[in-house]
């Protein structure tokens, strides 16, 4: 699926939409630690889900900062996205692993073009770096352990 966060006209819509984003993902990641079997998948899940947690507290601060309305969760996306868990959990871990590849791609995508988007003036270019690489780690392992 081809996301337009990161492409918002104002830092406030940016920010906010990266907020139900992250909401989203971390829905999508409570929801995949139920569904696995493998306790070792698990475990590096929840790692990958407190990366999500920081990556929302940053975005909060951010937004706390420019006097911006936080939502407190997700938008429509989030029925895709733990939709995808759902149906997949159907085949095995293995299909629930290919579906959160799938929402990293997502994700990824999110954060290059909130990168490369000019509103911010650069001023979070540091955390959108980093916000990039956890998710590029992220869908690298997810696609790496759906292959096992």
């Amino acid at each position: 699926m081809v996301t337009t966060v990161g492409t918002e006209n104002t830092a406030e819509m940016l920010i906010t939409n990266l907020i139900k984003l992250e909401h989203d993902a971390i829905a999508a990641y409570e929801r995949v630690i139920d569904k696995l079997d493998d306790a070792d998948f698990k475990a590096k899940i929840t790692a990958f889900k407190a990366d999500h947690d920081q990556h929302i507290g940053e975005l909060k601060s951010i937004a706390s900062n420019m006097n911006v309305d936080m939502p407190e969760g997700g938008d429509l996306k989030k029925m895709l996205t733990t939709g995808k868990i759902e149906l997949a959990n159907l085949a095995g871990d293995s299909a629930i692993l290919k579906a959160m590849k799938s929402n990293e791609d997502d994700t990824v995508q999110a954060y290059q073009q909130a990168r490369e988007n000019g509103v911010g003036d650069g001023q979070w270019n540091a955390f959108f770096e980093k916000a990039l690489e956890d998710e590029k780690r992220h869908r690298a392992w997810f696609e790496s352990a759906a292959q096992r």
